[in-house]
């Protein structure tokens, strides 16, 4: 088996910008936005100019619009 292999391919990733964007279908600029006012999960710094968000809550604020959707809430 590869050393390569995630042995729990169901824990927390750090996500990087473009995947983040991709995931979420936001542009750079509302994601910020967003972040700013409270509204999106914060990222983790990684080092001095680079950050990450966790995957878990990348995931659960994704979730999160589609139960809004789905009971008729706005946000």
């Amino acid at each position: 088996m590869s050393s390569t292999l995630d042995p729990n391919p169901t824990a927390p990733r750090l996500l990087r910008l473009p995947s983040v964007l991709d995931r979420t279908g936001m542009r750079r600029s509302l994601l910020y936005e967003e972040m700013a006012e409270g509204r999106f999960p914060a990222s983790v710094k990684l080092s001095g100019r680079a950050v990450a968000w966790p995957s878990d809550e990348i995931d659960a604020w994704i979730a999160e619009r589609i139960a809004a959707r789905d009971s008729g809430a706005t946000s």
